[in-house]
């Protein structure tokens, strides 16, 4: 059986994607046969990375033209290494029907393969979420910088709630006792994950057990990527820090990268690190992180657990989705402060710049505006 990666981050632009398709191309190397799935639904350009010339056959087509899998699963120029193309093209890709969801999911269990690596997008949508838990050993990405940080905790702590929610099915004294809580959004706010496992165990004890199983069995690994000084390491302690102390959570380093130009040339020139420059530090980084996940023992989550088995998306829960979010990120900020790895000062440095950048956008929207006013009214005078 394949041993799926899925590689995901809070934030984009954090080299996720640079991470997959070099790890990918390493682990070929080693004579393991691995197949690479750009999962960015919406955003699909893993191919560029690898230098892969773009199909028509790839998840959009599967999806809408109803071909064989198996046709979709692509040979590369790499030893060992097989590419599963996404598609931006395809409207609504990004909202993928229930459905859909775990049709997609059985098929990439049966991919027969050593390594499945899952290029996922960035942010906490659900899609995003079930696709990281189908392995308790994917990886994050995270840079030093401060919405990095952030967003990657925050995405490890949604990470956990989605387990949590997946665990204490509708209908069990668990999730009542959860709801209950959801209520009032301040006592939900300030609750961590262990506090919430002791209230958990006295209202429902035989889901709270399969739910510590699986927090036990739950081992994501860190990457910190664009490191520039041996200080930014901190980071990765911190996060670890705050995993244990505010989720529960087990938190594995798996290795960094240092920031380096030579990824912009790589991938000018459309080859990996790994291929263009493999004696570069970014490129021995990598070999070093591959050498990790080939050495690590390897965790499956309980036979029991199947994340697409819990029940459709349901529209109706937007609005409580959106709250559930607002929350954990203010508690997400709050953790951060509280275990010393975000000061106030760095706090009101990430307040100052998300400022700046929503100014900035909103500059956009105005050129955007008045270019299509202007295109709206030179169709009218023609």
């Amino acid at each position: 059986m394949s041993q799926i990666i899925p590689v995901a981050s809070g934030k984009g632009g954090v080299g996720k994607s640079l991470l997959s398709a070099n790890l990918a191309i390493a682990l070929g190397q080693q004579g393991k046969r691995v197949v690479l799935v750009d999962l960015d639904l919406g955003a699909s350009n893993l191919h560029l990375v690898i230098g892969q010339k773009p199909t028509s056959e790839s998840l959009g087509s599967w999806l809408t033209d109803k071909t064989d899998f198996k046709n979709i699963i692509k040979p590369t120029d790499y030893q060992n290494v097989f590419f599963i193309a996404g598609d931006s093209q395809i409207p609504d890709l990004t909202s993928l029907k229930y459905s859909q969801k775990v049709k997609l999911i059985r098929n990439l269990k049966n991919i027969d393969c050593d390594y499945l690596i899952l290029d996922l997008g960035a942010g906490t949508h659900q899609f995003i979420l079930d696709m990281f838990l189908l392995s308790p050993q994917g990886i994050v990405v995270s840079a030093p910088a401060i919405t990095a940080t952030l967003n990657g905790y925050l995405f490890l702590k949604n990470v956990v709630f989605r387990l949590l929610y997946t665990t204490f099915k509708k209908g069990t004294p668990g999730r009542a006792y959860i709801d209950d809580l959801k209520k009032n959004a301040a006592t939900m706010q300030n609750l961590y994950i262990p506090q919430l496992v002791q209230g958990l165990s006295q209202v429902d004890p035989q889901n709270t057990q399969i739910f510590i199983s699986r927090m036990q069995q739950f081992r994501p690994r860190l990457v910190m990527n664009m490191i520039e000084d041996p200080k930014d390491a901190e980071r990765a302690t911190r996060i670890k820090t705050s995993c244990n102390q505010y989720l529960g959570l087990e938190l594995e380093y798996l290795g960094l990268m240092y920031r380096d130009m030579l990824q912009d040339k790589a991938l000018a020139s459309r080859l990996p690190v790994v291929v263009y420059k493999p004696q570069s530090v970014l490129g021995q980084a990598v070999y070093r992180i591959a050498d990790k996940v080939i050495s690590a023992p390897v965790y499956q989550f309980d036979a029991g657990f199947n994340p697409e088995e819990n029940g459709k998306d349901n529209f109706q829960d937007v609005d409580s989705e959106a709250n559930d979010d607002y929350n954990l990120r203010m508690s997400g900020i709050e953790d951060l402060v509280a275990s010393g790895s975000l000061s106030i000062s760095e706090l009101a440095e990430m307040i100052k710049s998300q400022n700046y950048e929503i100014t900035q956008l909103k500059k956009e929207n105005q050129l955007l505006k008045s270019k299509i006013l202007k295109a709206a009214q030179q169709g009218f005078r023609v």
